[in-house]
């Protein structure tokens, strides 16, 4: 077989599909699930501040570290087992306790992350989690549970992969600061369908907060839109009724478009990833292919009730502010060719302004052109007369005939000369 040369990415991306794998659970067990963000620029943080803090962590248990460069890790922290991921904008950590705790969802449970260890993260929480996987109990038990552990009008209850588990959460944060998640497991379920319904539960629950930060990048997009439309809406009333000069309005109106255009630019990265999280959340509870539990709202049911609203919250305001900068755009437009119009009134009065000038000092030069020819031929006539009057005598004339004599054809040639200048000029 001929050797052809590898892409220099084909490994890395091949093994890319399968370098984050789903664990695996023996039921019963525990998860305490923690994502950090930083609170502003995420996108643009130094990473290695996220992987310096994982460190400081798998050294408090003698754990071994991840490789240079690494986005993921798993492995062994004492009793526990460690699954760590890094994202476009947050880090997530999920540990796994086997075995149950006597007080369900006991805080304790996530003194996993030591208390200063938590302080000195390089970022914030997004959210956090405490995820119980026990045996499906029966029937009459199940529904205590979820009667005590959520709060019923919240709750989001199914049976999820052909009836493998029953998943319960009522996405509210309790007094401990997490949000509570049961999964009761049903007897046969392998531990690696165990392992994917729990990264699920971990993957709704964080992307579901993140597309949430861009609902309330909304809230304040919505007060500072409200002020622009105002402005906006006032200076096409002064456009229309035409009584403020429309340079004055032109200024305020590109002033108003470039606020619009920073506005979006601000927040087109948040209104793409809130999209792109929504995706994800929608995606992977249709990949849990829940069927309804005692009548109660499944998983879909209350993102269809409470967080797509607020998506399309997020959307309306996208496509707002969009055609905010577009009708701001034709205001301009129609601003400039008022403006326009107006200079070139303007310049074509002043082009007849200017003809009329012209008209004008053309009349005069020909006034002046006229009386310099009187005026010469006088001087022209006075000097031919001074030249003639010695043929007087001769001629039998008087001063007076000889000069009536000369004076026409003088004037005639002073007339000729002049003629001949200004053509030349010409």
């Amino acid at each position: 077989m001929h050797h052809i040369k590898d892409h220099p990415l084909r490994y890395r991306l091949a093994n890319e599909l399968h370098a984050r794998p789903f664990p695996s659970l023996e039921i019963p067990c525990t998860a305490a699930f923690l994502a950090v963000k930083r609170q502003y620029n995420a996108v643009a943080r130094d990473r290695a501040d996220d992987v310096n803090h994982l460190v400081d962590l798998l050294d408090r248990y003698g754990a071994p570290h991840p490789q240079p460069g690494a986005t993921h890790y798993s492995g062994q922290i004492g009793r526990h087992f460690l699954k760590w991921e890094q994202h476009a904008e947050f880090v997530t950590y999920s540990v796994f306790t086997p075995g149950l705790s006597a007080r369900p969802f006991d805080p304790a449970e996530f003194e996993i992350f030591p208390e200063d260890w938590l302080s000195n993260a390089p970022g914030v929480c997004v959210t956090s989690a405490l995820i119980r996987v026990e045996p499906r109990p029966d029937h009459e038990k199940l529904l205590h549970n979820l009667k005590e552990w959520f709060v019923p009008e919240s709750l989001a209850v199914s049976q999820v992969l052909d009836d493998a588990a029953v998943v319960a959460t009522d996405f509210r944060i309790n007094a401990a600061g997490h949000i509570c998640i049961s999964a009761m497991v049903s007897l046969g379920t392998d531990k690696r369908r165990i392992g994917r319904i729990v990264q699920r539960l971990c993957e709704i629950e964080t992307y579901k907060s993140m597309s949430m930060i861009g609902f309330a990048r909304v809230g304040h997009l919505s007060d500072k839109m409200g002020r622009i439309e105002e402005r906006l809406n006032h200076m096409m009333a002064q456009i229309s009724k035409g009584d403020v000069p429309a340079d004055s309005i032109l200024d305020e109106l590109l002033q108003t478009s470039a606020e619009l255009e920073s506005l979006i630019a601000e927040s087109s990265f948040r209104f793409g990833a809130t999209g792109a999280y929504e995706t994800i959340v929608n995606q992977r509870i249709d990949v849990m292919r829940e069927s309804r539990f005692e009548g109660r709202q499944t998983f879909a049911e209350f993102m269809m009730r409470r967080y797509d609203p607020a998506m399309r919250t997020v959307a309306s305001t996208k496509l707002r502010l969009e055609a905010l900068a577009e009708r701001a755009m034709r205001a301009g437009e129609l601003l400039r060719t008022k403006v326009d119009v107006s200079r070139s009134a303007q310049n074509q009065a002043l082009l007849e302004s200017m003809d009329r000038r012209a008209d004008l000092a053309l009349r005069l030069q020909k006034t002046v052109e006229g009386l310099s020819v009187v005026a010469i031929s006088y001087y022209a006539v006075s000097l031919t007369s001074y030249l003639a009057y010695p043929l007087s005598v001769p001629l039998s004339m008087n001063k007076e005939i000889l000069t009536a004599i000369v004076t026409p054809p003088v004037v005639l040639a002073v007339w000729w000369m002049v003629s001949r200048i200004r053509a030349r000029v010409r």
